[in-house]
């Protein structure tokens, strides 16, 4: 079998629908997130380029320390590709436009990624992580005027975005350039999460090319589903395992032109690769797409807190993000053991930072009681 290839958007590239994420890889003893296994991580991308992959996903902080420094998959990432590897592949990396203050940010960066990555251009640049604020802040600083630049003089190929914001904020910044494609997370949970299918339809719409990450939940869909969820499966009378129901999913979706999978083994890159080689789209049956809902359903169930991330309940006056609050803890109850809550909510955003004022309560349109469910936020996530 051979790897299946899609066209990118209106850039008119033909990419593998299986695409190599490089935030996950492999590490070292220990759990340090900058010490990679560099030789296990070697093995995987580059068997996985000999089997037809040709789009390498990484970005300036993966495996690091923290958003705010350079992490090692970059630099890593251009070792991998010496030796022909380069040649056979498109790289993809990320602006980090939090860290963007002004124009001559945006060029330091490329040019210090340009370097770290040993290449002389960059075939697909995104600017990471755009939501409403952060895409206001890098517009002020000439975002536009530096990817035309960019793209002029050749550092790069392709200038698109990744996107962690809501369906409206999507379509804003989709109209906001000339983009040639973008990132939206995107499973069959999510189809109404953040940019979610209205957003998928929406980019396809403008001929944008579609990359797919967080195809399995960050391997939530993939290992230690809930018994029930199990059992849906077992019974459809397919050997599929789970994580093969997720990606044939997502590849099911004539917009989507890659999926991203943060593979770390080579028993995920064999399978993911076995999957990716008769995958396509269009092709779930009315049995297929019904077991699919009976999975979505019961982890609708699972759901604590029917929140929508509308964001009327914000800004809190103390800062604690609510709908981030909700999340995780939602994501507890569907998924079981939950460790971004730490990671990724300051400690003034965390629910214990509550003062119970009630202002939050008077603005939701779920009639939520939110004071309570935030207690129970902090029984799971910050017992006393």
């Amino acid at each position: 079998m051979n790897m299946r290839y899609r066209k990118f958007g209106k850039t008119n590239e033909m990419v593998s629908i299986l695409g190599f994420g490089c935030m996950r890889l492999p590490l070292l003893p220990g759990g340090d997130p900058s010490k990679i296994d560099e030789e296990l991580s070697m093995k995987l991308i580059r068997y996985a380029i000999d089997q037809g992959v040709n789009y390498i996903d990484t970005a300036y902080p993966y495996h690091g320390n923290g958003m705010s420094s350079a992490g090692q998959s970059e630099p890593f990432v251009g070792r991998v590709l010496k030796n022909g590897y380069r040649e056979k592949v498109k790289i993809a990396t990320k602006l980090p436009s939090w860290l963007i203050k002004t124009r001559a940010d945006m060029d330091k960066f490329l040019n210090e990624q340009l370097e770290r990555l040993e290449t002389e251009t960059i075939d697909f640049y995104l600017v990471h992580a755009l939501n409403s604020t952060l895409w206001k802040n890098v517009k002020e600083a000439g975002i536009t005027e530096f990817l035309d630049q960019a793209i002029r003089d050749g550092r790069i190929k392709h200038a698109g975005f990744s996107f962690h914001d809501n369906q409206e904020n999507f379509n804003e910044i989709a109209d906001g350039y000339d983009w040639s494609f973008c990132q939206i997370q995107y499973n069959y949970l999510d189809e109404e999460f953040q940019a979610g299918k209205k957003g998928l339809e929406y980019a396809a719409s403008k001929g944008l090319g579609l990359i797919i990450m967080e195809p399995l939940r960050g391997g939530k869909l993939a290992a230690n589903l809930p018994e029930a969820v199990q059992n849906v499966f077992d019974s459809s009378g397919s050997k599929r395992t789970p994580a093969e129901w997720a990606l044939r999913w997502v590849w099911d979706h004539q917009e989507v032109s890659v999926l991203l999978s943060g593979m770390n083994s080579m028993e995920q890159v064999v399978e993911n690769i076995e999957i990716a080689q008769t995958a396509t789209e269009d092709s779930f049956n009315c049995r297929e797409n019904q077991i699919i809902e009976e999975v979505r359903n019961i982890y609708r169930q699972r759901i604590k807190v029917d929140c929508t991330a509308c964001n009327y309940c914000m800004p809190c006056p103390t800062g604690v993000n609510i709908p981030g609050c909700f999340t995780f803890y939602n994501n507890y109850s569907m998924f079981g053991k939950e460790e971004m809550y730490h990671r990724m909510l300051q400690p003034e955003q965390r629910a214990s930072g509550c003062i119970e004022c009630g202002q939050c309560e008077n603005h939701c349109p779920q009639s939520i009681v939110i004071i309570g469910e935030l207690k129970n936020v902090m029984a799971i996530f910050e017992p006393v």
